[in-house]
């Protein structure tokens, strides 16, 4: 769904205007005055610091953003941005409402039933989020506790993977983003939030909570989602291995991610 944009040069009003006092308007043709460049449509969900949030002016910024306007440098696109609930972003590649997704979102096999993906461009792991001096130091302890979850996310799927393989019987609690994940736990209705790692350590130093890892079976990595066979997946494939060798990649993870470890 890859479209054209015009994008017409500032002159172009201005020769509207001589226009209309009878200037000679023979420049219409000029080169630039029409030009287009294809648009690549992203979707993501800006609820997801240090990968994707806003910024005090409304601007969505961080590591995935940064990655996605290099990709779309790189390919010779202009990137724009749709913010969305995380459990949309699926329908809307399957939709055809935007041509990839990069939200820090797992490469599940589940997933890739639906969608196809880059290769993974970082991996952070799990944490469980809990009150400062919280008594849940352990898989153990939360038996009987209520845990709360991103909708959508993969941590939804490996609390119930926890709940099923290692017997641990939790309440499981699922909201919208991880914002509202850190407000029940302040408020005292939930117990713990079961976080991507990158994410939960920017919300431990923020708001002064506990915390203890995941120590289950490590998630799949992060990577670009895209429509089922579409052509973008080679070309961005191609950015990420360059981006890789150059050392750009890790220039982006030192920038968003290294204060967060």
């Amino acid at each position: 769904m890859i479209k054209k944009k015009p994008f017409i040069a500032l002159f172009a009003s201005s020769a509207l205007l001589l226009g209309a006092c009878g200037s000679d308007s023979s420049s219409e043709g000029e080169s630039g005055s029409s030009e287009e460049k294809e648009v690549l449509e992203m979707g993501t969900s800006a609820e997801f610091a240090p990968f994707e949030s806003r910024n005090p002016e409304g601007e969505i910024v961080g590591f995935d953003i940064d990655l996605a306007n290099h990709i779309a440098d790189e390919l010779g696109y202009e990137l724009e941005i749709t913010d969305m609930k995380f459990d949309g972003l699926i329908g809307a590649l399957q939709n055809d409402r935007v041509d990839m997704v990069i939200a820090g979102m797992s490469a599940t096999d589940s997933r890739k039933e639906n969608v196809d993906f880059s290769t993974e461009y970082n991996h952070s792991g799990e944490m469980f989020v809990t009150p400062k001096g919280s008594e849940l130091t352990s898989l153990d302890s939360l038996e009987g506790k209520v845990v709360g979850v991103q909708l959508g996310t993969i941590q939804e799927e490996g609390a119930k993977s926890i709940i099923a393989d290692e017997g641990i019987n939790f309440e499981l609690k699922a909201l919208d983003d991880s914002g509202a994940l850190i407000q029940e736990i302040l408020s005292g209705r939930i117990d713990a939030a079961y976080m991507d790692k990158q994410v939960a350590l920017g919300y431990i130093e923020a708001q002064d909570l506990g915390a203890f890892d995941d120590p289950t079976t490590a998630s799949p990595g992060m990577a670009v989602a895209f429509p089922k066979g579409s052509d973008l997946v080679e070309d961005v494939n191609g950015v990420l291995a360059a981006m890789e060798e150059s050392g750009e990649l890790d220039e982006l993870k030192e920038k968003w991610l290294t204060d967060e470890e």
